[in-house]
């Protein structure tokens, strides 16, 4: 029996629910009434076959005839941004500085350090990119749809900071080399004079070029998208002259910029290729930071020089243009890598050969002084400065405006969803980034901001890694990349490397990055309610549950590790909500599934009417919040039906030991749906419009059948019910009967004031020359009832008593001794329960017929027991139970065996009947299993 299970009341069934019914709304609105819109079936009346035609929904395939044509090769798309992103300012301002603290030899570690972990994360991208047709959106739009929406919002979030914090970065870098060249006594002044650099003024400056960046974003970010290749060539002619430079000029003295708080005045040499300089600069010098005063480290200096590693996601951020995003996202990205990577050890080793170590500590931007084209190096600088500036600035909006049109966070992120011009251009999000990178330029230094970039892009590059790690540890069929160079080996190790130098750089920053991406996927979690995306969480649940389903053994099963797994078998759900709540709440932390039969046959209908009912069952779930299963079949008849449950219910060691079924009684129905606000006041799902709660009132309304009327007959005859029940034990399951639930009120039960009682008589009343107590039936009572007192409402609300039945024939010293021994069992099995002593002196004794031919088995004396039972007898056992249950909340008392012989089926049912009238919600209880162990 093939179908899906509801794992949870939790959002996921809510969230098929949701989406199924909005199709089906849509569909109606359409004119398309008669069938599902993701599957149809036609019946060919010649040869009862049936014709397969599916018609896939529009949200699963999309196609792109209408859209912007892609236009972007591997070189223009992919490597050009990427290489300008990676390069920036760090090429030409912060490859000396490094070689100066650090040496050469660290530096090249850092290097390669910091390209081992961006290379592992390319290998993650680089599989995602290839795992299907990729749409605009880039980065954020790759991992969202592959780790689904509490993932893909969080790390978007984190995408939206790190790029926040870059653009602050870039327009420092881009004030630095203004004011090194143009502010007092600056390199490229001819005289004295030039901007003033004191105090605020860097913070005004850097203000400004934002705010240039802004106009840009504002009404020109397609032109500037437009121009990239032009400035990569700028940049690839100021690196050209810088290296030509370093071949061409002899030894000089280099005066310190202005700016340099230790030593303004002061100068170093460059020496030209000479063997001493490279010697003195393989191991670095630690000094403070010259433009801030602070103290320098390795972790200090590689968090600076990481930044001109990142840069990655540039190329898959133009995956909406590119003409095969598959093929050039992982050459792009590669190729970028393995380029900017020999520029940077290439430049790193000819600084060491020339330039002298007071040098590289003291004026980080040499380079343009011992250049051969000194304003070139200035223009290559401001150009990649003020390029990276723009497009993380764009880059922050563009994520920022991807979350709010995928409605992430609901009406939070609404004005920026709704605030896009004509053009496409989202001028609410460029300005709330633009507002966000003006406070972050408050902090006004490049190497104090370049810590928290390189924080934030670690984070998100843990992300990436974790995306394509649990994509194929899922095992997903459909998760089949074209790019085959990775594994969650790497993906694994990406995700390691990221978090421990994320730690070690700034461990505050670190921890507190995690813990806001850790809020945000909760929040997430909570209230999205509906995403086509896909779920990896689920692909995951799924993989896990299957591996660890085939290592639960049910040969170790062991008594101390024993639990309640419930089949409630539901004739209709309309009138037991009261049971479904009350049985989610005796189950603990066991298997819950709820059984229906359907009768009928297959032949009989076109297609499986059981199926059309499942959504109803889910809704229902998920009103009640009850965490259940849902297993429907469809039968000829109740029994062979409930056969089919009882047997096949459950998967691997997970299979319900307990059948629970509702009393059989001529009592008319009550309609519990409007009791339990199953079709009263609907939540909210944070959905704004179209919610689809009409659909789902009236899918519950309308999917189950209407209440049986009094003067009807029942579904089963007696005999199908107790035969169920016999069939029941005879496949080694406990059962349980439940009556009066329709009087349970679980609400009230919480608000109560005073404590109600969980009643428990362990005592077999239609057998009770039997002194009985510590049997199994009786055993497996006490457990259930205590089980059930174990849920923290009901431990705080009602108190468990025992009850031990005596008679006046019994001797004290009798009496003593059987509480004695109960209360020594009850302290074993560690069950805290008040022992109640009852008479039963008003109860009429029993009339049985004396027969030595009677079978010696319990069947067999059950056969004429039934018959034999007075029925004053049973009202005297009734009243007795209804004077001690004024406060009881439910009741458990002992089920006998049912008989074989239809002949006493009815007397059976009758006297049950009689036995529990008019009482509380009862649960007549016969257990098989052993359920009790004294051993630790």
């Amino acid at each position: 029996m093939s179908r899906p299970i509801n794992e949870s009341s939790g959002s996921g069934n809510g969230t098929r629910i949701k989406s199924w019914l909005r199709k089906e709304a849509d569909m109606k609105r359409a004119g398309a009434q008669e069938h599902s819109p993701l599957l149809r079936y036609r019946l060919d009346s010649h040869d009862r076959g049936v014709e397969n035609v599916a018609e896939t929904s529009s949200a699963v395939i999309h196609t792109r005839s209408n859209t912007q044509q892609r236009h972007l090769t591997t070189f223009f798309g992919v490597f050009v941004p990427c290489v300008l992103s990676m390069f920036s300012v760090i090429l030409f301002l912060r490859v000396g500085y490094a070689v100066g603290e650090s040496g050469l030899l660290q530096t090249l570690a850092m290097f390669a350090l910091g390209y081992f972990i961006v290379l592992l994360t390319v290998l993650s991208i680089c599989a995602i990119s290839t795992n299907g047709a990729i749409q605009g959106g880039g980065a954020y739009f790759m991992i969202s749809r592959a780790l689904g929406p509490e993932f893909g919002g969080s790390i978007g979030v984190m995408f939206f900071i790190a790029n926040v914090f870059s653009s602050a970065l870039y327009c420092i870098g881009f004030v630095e080399a203004i004011i090194d060249n143009f502010g007092t006594g600056g390199a490229l002044l001819l005289s004295g004079g030039g901007i003033p650099i004191d105090g605020w003024w860097s913070f005004l400056y850097s203000s400004i070029v934002l705010l240039f960046c802004l106009v840009v974003c504002l009404i020109g970010a397609g032109m500037f998208a437009r121009t990239s290749f032009f400035i990569f060539l700028v940049v690839m002619a100021a690196l050209i002259t810088v290296l030509v430079s370093f071949f061409t000029k002899t030894e000089f003295e280099v005066h310190f910029p202005r700016n340099n708080q230790l030593n303004p005045n002061g100068s170093a040499n460059y020496t030209g290729f000479k063997w001493e300089t490279l010697q003195s600069n393989l191991y670095g010098k630690l000094m403070p930071d010259y433009t801030t005063l602070l103290d320098v480290n390795f972790l200090v200096v590689f968090a600076v020089l990481f930044n001109g590693c990142t840069g990655i996601m540039a190329g898959a951020n133009m995956s909406g243009e590119l003409k095969n995003p598959g093929k050039s996202i992982p050459l792009g990205t590669l190729g970028a890598c393995l380029f900017t990577g020999l520029i940077y050890a290439l430049i790193a080793f000819f600084v060491s050969a020339t330039c002298s170590q007071e040098l590289l500590l003291n004026n980080y931007g040499f380079l343009q002084q011992i250049n051969i084209f000194p304003h070139g190096v200035v223009i290559g600088i401001l150009v990649v400065s003020l390029s990276a500036a723009l497009t993380t600035l764009i880059g922050a909006s563009r994520v920022l405006h991807a979350i709010a049109k995928d409605g992430v966070f609901g009406l939070l992120l609404m004005p920026v969803y709704r605030g896009v011009t004509a053009s496409g251009n989202p001028i609410v999000a460029v300005l709330m980034s633009w507002v966000l990178v003006q406070l972050v330029l408050l902090m006004r230094s490049l190497n104090a901001i370049a810590p928290l970039v390189t924080v934030f892009f670690l984070l998100s590059y843990a992300a990436t890694n974790l995306a394509c790690m649990a994509m194929d540890v899922a095992s997903a069929p459909n998760f089949r990349p074209s790019f085959r160079y990775f594994s969650w080996h790497t993906s694994l190790l990406g995700i390691i490397c990221c978090l421990v130098m994320m730690f070690l750089i700034n461990p505050i920053w670190g921890a507190v990055s995690i813990a806001v991406f850790i809020v945000l996927f909760l929040i997430n979690s909570f209230r999205i309610s509906e995403s086509e995306w896909g779920y990896i969480t689920q692909a995951l649940i799924f993989h896990q549950v299957r591996k660890y389903l085939l290592r639960l053994d049910v040969r170790k099963d062991h008594v101390k590790f024993w639990r309640p797994q419930m089949l409630l078998l539901v004739a209709n759900p309309r009138s037991c909500c009261e049971l479904i709540r009350f049985v989610n709440d005796m189950k603990k932390s066991g298997l819950y599934v709820l059984g229906h039969v359907k009768k009928g046959a297959l032949d009989d209908t076109y297609d499986d009417p059981v199926q059309s009912e499942y959504p109803a069952w889910i809704v229902l779930v998920e009103k009640l919040k009850v965490k259940a299963f849902i297993e429907l079949t469809l039968a000829p008849t109740i029994r062979e039906g409930a056969q089919h449950l009882i047997r096949i219910s459950g998967l691997g060691g997970m299979k319900p030991n307990t059948t629970i079924i509702g009393f059989y009684d001529s009592a008319p129905s009550k309609d519990s749906f409007q009791k339990c606000h199953i079709t009263g006041q609907c939540t909210s799902y944070g959905i704004t419009e179209d919610s689809g709660i009409d659909e789902e009132r009236g899918l519950l309304t309308n999917a189950f059948d209407p209440l049986r009327p009094s003067n009807s007959t029942n579904r089963l005859t007696v005999n199908e019910y107790v035969m169920i029940i016999s069939d029941s034990i005879r496949l080694k399951k406990n059962v349980c009967l439940a009556r009066h639930f329709n009087k349970f009120d679980r609400d009230a039960l919480a608000a109560s004031k005073e404590p109600g009682y969980v009643d428990v008589w362990p005592i077999n009343f239609f057998k009770p020359e039997t002194s009985g107590y510590l049997d199994t039936a009786c055993i497996f009572l006490l457990q259930l009832a205590c089980v059930l007192h174990m849920v923290p409402v009901w431990r705080k609300h009602t108190l468990l008593r025992v009850f031990l039945c005596t008679s006046e024939e019994e001797e004290a010293a009798v009496i003593q001794h059987r509480r004695e021994k109960l209360e020594s069992f009850l302290s074993d099995v560690r069950i805290k329960a008040q022992i109640v002593m009852v008479s039963k002196q008003n109860v009429n004794p029993l009339a049985i017929l004396r027969d030595d031919s009677l079978p010696s088995t319990d069947h067999g004396r059950a056969q004429l027991v039934y018959s034999q039972v007075s029925d004053s007898y049973i009202q005297g056992v009734n009243d007795m139970i209804r004077e001690q249950s004024a406060k009881t909340v439910v009741a458990f008392c002992y089920l006998p065996l049912p008989p074989t012989d239809s002949l006493q089926q009815a007397d059976y049912i009758r006297h049950l009947d009689a036995l529990t009238f008019n009482l509380p919600p009862t649960v007549l209880v016969h257990g098989i299993q052993e359920v009790a162990c004294t051993a630790l």
